[in-house]
């Protein structure tokens, strides 16, 4: 295997760039530069020199830590640099000219931890979120996956399933005695049905999807009806035209935001009418529908009540003098002109989704690992089943189910996929 090297810190300038070389010629990679190198785990200060003319590249500390107690499993070296552009740059050109050693490829180093048992690929992905997260309830998630919290849940009920199989196995092999194989067979049933309860109640709870894509809500009404500037007050920006004239929205407009911690798109819709002749505003209309359609929750901003009863509705334009009084049915009353009305709309907002999301230190599988963890539920609905070879199989395709969560049974095909969309210092 080669050894890689790639800067791990942000793009320079910067006070710090760490470059860190992985691999079996690291420590060799890093002495051709550094002359000796410290102790493991201990940092020195070197003159960092290139191998061929002798120049000076940096004076550096020096970091050395050997696998496979490291990052990646590997003997791994970490170069704290001056930040400069030219400085990293120096450092990666001769760290490059060296035999056996070349630039990672995105997400190398990770892979090579997956490789190497230092983390499984629950957790990979769960490190490939963090790196992306941008509110506090995504990072909150992220790290747990990250720590390894789904991968110990999928490890419990692995040793489950697999001390339910010797019990099967047992099972046969008192196959002469008529009492016993039933009496175990009722009772691997009844634990592979607890183990199913368990699984039914994770996949039952909201996929991490939802906080990485954010929660959708439209904001819908008849043409002219202050849809626009709703849109505007509560991203407080310009981010759609507002204008007295009906139909001046005719596509979708989005705007992603975060509201304590939580992605939100909001979306703004062409007005809603039963009859136009412009072919664009028709197109707008049935765009808009389709919006309302997939939403998770919608803003109606009619004066009449909205046409589905699980829509927000919301009495807009608020400060003008005929329309001071709230209508019986409507969550909120907005204007645009007072900040308050829109806070508490915010408010009314994150109380009807925060539903959709998942629990802050509750396990949230992504699509993926769902899609798994249905197949092992699906392996485990034996019903009545009696015979033990049948149940063994159940058992079995159940446990690898579970197994392709964390990797630990033929993911490799998906692997290139996840690990594109890490950087190249991770």
């Amino acid at each position: 295997m080669t050894t890689i090297f790639a800067p791990s810190t942000g793009l320079p300038p910067a006070a710090i760039a760490i470059v860190r070389i992985s691999g079996p010629a690291a420590f060799a990679a890093a002495r051709t530069l550094a002359g000796t190198l410290p102790p493991s785990r201990e940092a020195r200060v070197r003159a960092l020199r290139d191998p061929n003319t002798g120049d000076l590249l940096d004076r550096a500390m020096v970091l050395t830590f050997r696998g496979p107690a490291t990052a990646t499993g590997e003997d791994l070296v970490e170069l704290h640099l001056h930040g400069g552009r030219a400085v990293v740059a120096a450092v990666e050109s001769a760290l490059a000219n060296l035999p056996d050693v070349r630039r990672a490829e995105a997400g190398e180093f990770t892979r090579r931890a997956l490789a190497n048992g230092r983390i499984d690929l629950a957790e990979a992905e769960g490190l490939g979120d963090l790196l992306t997260a941008e509110t506090e309830l995504q990072r909150r998630a992220a790290i747990r996956q990250a720590d390894g919290t789904l991968s110990r849940q999928i490890a419990a009920w692995r040793d489950r399933l697999v001390q339910l199989a010797a019990q099967v196995e047992a099972a046969l092999d008192f196959a002469d005695e008529a009492d016993v194989p039933q009496l175990l067979i009722d009772r691997v049933r009844g634990d592979a049905a607890e183990i199913a309860r368990e699984i039914a109640a994770t996949l039952s709870a909201p996929t991490v999807e939802r906080l990485r894509d954010g929660i959708h809500v439209v904001i819908a009404g008849p043409p002219n009806s202050g849809k626009s500037t709703l849109l505007n007050a509560l991203v407080r920006r310009e981010a759609a035209i507002v204008s007295p004239i009906a139909g001046t929205t005719r596509d979708r407009i989005e705007v992603a935001i975060a509201r304590q911690g939580i992605p939100f798109v909001m979306t703004d819709t062409a007005g809603l009418r039963a009859d136009t002749d412009d072919i664009i505003e028709k197109t707008g209309i049935d765009r808009a529908k389709t919006a309302i359609a997939t939403a998770d929750a919608v803003l109606w901003l009619g004066d009449s009540e909205p046409p589905d009863t699980s829509m927000l509705w919301v009495h807009a334009r608020s400060d003008l003098p005929d329309r001071q009084v709230r209508p019986a049915g409507a969550v909120a009353a907005v204007s645009a002109m007072d900040a308050t009305t829109i806070e508490n709309l915010w408010r009314v907002i994150v109380d009807r989704c925060r539903t959709l999301l998942p629990v802050v230190n509750e396990i949230a599988l992504n699509h993926r690992q769902a899609q798994h963890c249905r197949r092992a539920l699906e392996a485990l609905n034996i019903g009545d089943v009696t015979d033990e070879l049948v149940l063994a199989e159940a058992l079995r395709a159940a446990h690898n189910a579970l197994g392709a969560v964390t990797g630990h049974v033929g993911v490799e095909a998906m692997l290139d996929a996840l690990f594109r969309n890490f950087c190249i210092g991770k």
